[in-house]
């Protein structure tokens, strides 16, 4: 009987398999979609799937595309199923006859991005995190061509450093220090984008020549003591991304926003305390999780902590002495976290990454987890 057991639950495990890696689309998901100019591939596959995070696993079968996150404008989107019964998104028109690898495309088209350009460019194309020591090392605004405090579009500023001529530089003032919201250890320094400029000379310290930077730019007032950075030009930047979840058991939390607030929705930016270090990549999506609030059971019932009293929370810091399970004799009741959206990393540093929040059920807030475990079966 034990063997017929074992087989029972292999066999279990089988259909289970099965169907954690079936990919279901969206009841109401278009059987054709032409891509309009604005349209981003997080839109596209949102509307195809519960977790578009899933995309390539759908569009991944087209055998005409050999970049899958390559779409474009006018491109028409045609949903098949193949003969095993999984869902394939493939082109409807356009493609050679020639070369099943080569597509027709408009050379003047750019694929649509992953998310928002307008939102993330400044984000990809300047310096967001820098360390202390780079602030320190970095060439410094010494002056301008007048004696003033605030210089502004227009005016020449001289770098103390030597740069390179006709090379672009934004200035960066130092602002907020990143920090771990519970141990407050140091993660970087904000980098505050205050302008731009060309170099006309590119200056020689060595001979006392400081260069020279014809102001174009400004966000705000550059001042003495701000620093200078090369910056790329054109499209260098990525505008998509391959979007997938962490290998790897990923954790960490919101701890700043780019419009400073503390509550925020989707399509706004925000600054999480985890980088590189951790194995975390552009183009990762992590769900956004909140603790729900802690319970105590006194003599007048159930009461959040919030609304318990001295004597109540005395209780609550004694019993986290003791851990945090519950069981059946518990009086701190600490409940659990739940998923309150997701976000896509599009830039990362060492300890450090920028991300768009692309799902929320609800007002996302500084103090969030977010975190990334194995896929599981919902799509």
């Amino acid at each position: 009987m034990k063997y017929s057991i074992a087989a029972l639950i292999l066999a279990s495990c089988s259909v289970f398999s099965v169907k954690a890696d079936t990919l279901a689309v969206k009841a109401d998901a278009p059987q054709r979609y032409v891509v309009k100019k604005g349209d981003t591939l997080w839109d596209i596959s949102k509307m195809y799937l519960r977790s578009s995070w899933k995309w390539k696993q759908l569009w991944q079968w087209n055998p005409n595309i050999q970049n899958p996150d390559l779409i474009y404008p006018g491109d028409s989107l045609k949903l098949l199923y193949d003969e095993n019964g999984n869902p394939i998104l493939v082109l409807d028109k356009g493609v050679k006859k020639l070369s099943p690898h080569t597509r027709i495309v408009n050379q003047k088209a750019a694929a649509i991005p992953t998310l928002p350009l307008p939102i993330m460019e400044p984000f990809l194309r300047f310096e967001q995190a820098l360390s202390e020591s780079k602030f320190s090392e970095s060439p410094i605004v010494l002056g301008a061509n007048r004696n003033i405090k605030n210089a502004t579009p227009g005016h020449l500023l001289y770098i103390k450093g030597d740069l390179v001529k006709g090379g672009h530089y934004a200035i960066y003032r130092r602002g907020e220090t990143y920090r771990t919201l519970d141990s407050q250890q140091q993660l970087g320094l904000e980098a505050v984008l205050v302008g731009s400029g060309h170099v006309v000379e590119q200056g020689d310290l060595a001979a006392g020549r400081p260069a020279k930077l014809q102001l174009e730019v400004a966000k705000q007032e550059v001042r003495a003591g701000d620093i200078v950075l090369p910056i790329s030009t054109g499209q260098s930047y990525p505008a998509q991304f391959s979007i997938t979840r962490p290998k790897q058991q990923t954790s960490g939390r919101i701890i700043a926003s780019d419009n400073k607030l503390r509550e925020f929705s989707t399509m706004s930016v925000v600054v999480l305390d985890v980088g590189s270090k951790a194995q975390l990549k552009e183009g990762h999506v992590l769900d956004i999780i909140r603790q729900s609030p802690t319970v105590i059971e006194s003599q007048h019932g159930p009461r959040y902590i919030e609304d318990a009293s001295r004597l109540d929370k005395m209780i609550t810091e004694m019993g986290s002495w003791f851990g945090e399970e519950n069981d059946d004799d518990s009086v701190v009741w600490h409940m659990p976290k739940e998923k309150v959206g997701e976000v896509m990393v599009f830039k990362v540093y060492g300890d450090l990454s920028y991300a768009m929040v692309v799902e929320t059920s609800e007002p996302i807030r500084v103090g969030d987890y977010v975190q990334a475990f194995k896929e599981t079966a919902s799509n």
